[in-house]
């Protein structure tokens, strides 16, 4: 189970606020991590952080927004849920039919469980593999998604961390892959509190949605890091096939090592490690030959398959 730990370089003081009241000061460390010398809470706890004294925030990892984007985040563990697909061996991207999927219209009831009796239509059409329109937690209950703002917790509305498990599980079980669509190219608006607890976005890039992502400024090291460990979440802790990442020409990255490679050896890594094929598929409208080159002749390369060894994917992706 992981620690109850967040990353939070802007204020002066943090506490852990549980959800029956209590509430336990928390120690920062030398790299602005905050640590709580209470035990984890058991799965399901409602709790949340409070910021310099001021009102009770969501976890900006948070891994479940049972009440929404402004309520308290619930303590998950991802160890306990029953899978049944380790016989799973993957999908190939090449050659493969993709159906894009929105869980909120899918079906009359827009959830998880729903959309799980009517995977038999989907083999039926020749599907390879599910593709998931954005299912994070965005403010209300049924939207495009694209306006997520906690990126590790599916949405509470469409069935939550155990809903989308049970959903892989069943695609897998009859013989399809699952592709999720990911935004790292900005948040949305209502319910972002990331900027309260450090420099998650940067004035010196702008794009359509305002301030870009930090992935290169001051700062800019944990935040990159919060975009791969979200990446790997989906792959290791739902078992998701690949990712589609959602309008990449708007992640503004000038440092030496863009953020879109170093996620693509992330993601070589973790297929080498979890022995199945992982792929991501970008979204780009620049025709950027740099999106598909061979490491060799210089690329972002946002399209992956199992590669060589880089970093254990448990590690790379674990919370702290």
């Amino acid at each position: 189970m992981r620690e109850l730990a967040v990353w939070a370089p802007r204020p002066d003081r943090v506490e852990l606020v549980l959800g029956d009241g209590g509430r336990v000061a928390m120690q920062r460390d030398d790299r602005d991590w905050w640590h709580a010398s209470a035990p984890v809470p058991a799965p399901g706890v409602r709790y949340g952080f409070s910021l310099d004294g001021g009102p009770v925030r969501p976890d900006p990892r948070s891994a479940s927004q049972p009440d929404g984007v402004d309520a308290h985040s619930a303590v998950v563990e991802h160890a306990g849920f029953p899978w049944t697909d380790t016989g799973w061996r993957g999908v190939a991207l090449r050659g493969a039919v993709l159906y894009e999927l929105h869980i909120g219209t899918f079906t009359p009831e827009g959830t998880f469980d729903a959309a799980i009796g009517r995977l038999a239509h989907l083999v039926a059409l020749g599907v390879d593999a599910v593709e998931l329109m954005p299912v994070v937690e965005f403010p209300g209950t049924r939207g495009w998604g694209y306006d997520g703002v906690d990126l590790f917790a599916p949405h509470h509305a469409y069935g939550g961390p155990d809903g989308l498990k049970r959903f892989v599980d069943a695609c897998h079980a009859h013989g399809m892959g699952v592709v999720i669509d990911v935004v790292y190219n900005h948040l949305g608006p209502a319910g972002n509190y990331l900027a309260e607890f450090g420099p998650y976005f940067s004035e010196r890039h702008q794009t359509n949605w305002g301030p870009a992502v930090n992935f290169d400024g001051p700062g800019s090291g944990e935040v990159r890091r919060f975009v791969i460990d979200n990446a790997v979440m989906w792959l290791r802790d739902y078992h998701a096939d690949g990712l589609r990442l959602d309008a990449v020409h708007a992640i503004v990255d000038d440092s030496a090592r863009h953020v879109l490679e170093e996620l693509a050896e992330t993601v070589d890594a973790c297929a080498t490690e979890l022995g199945r094929p992982l792929f991501l598929v970008a979204e780009s409208d620049r025709n950027d030959p740099r999106f598909v080159r061979k490491p060799r002749r210089g690329r972002l390369r946002p399209r992956c398959r199992v590669g060589r060894r880089l970093a254990p994917c448990a590690a790379r992706g674990a919370h702290r």
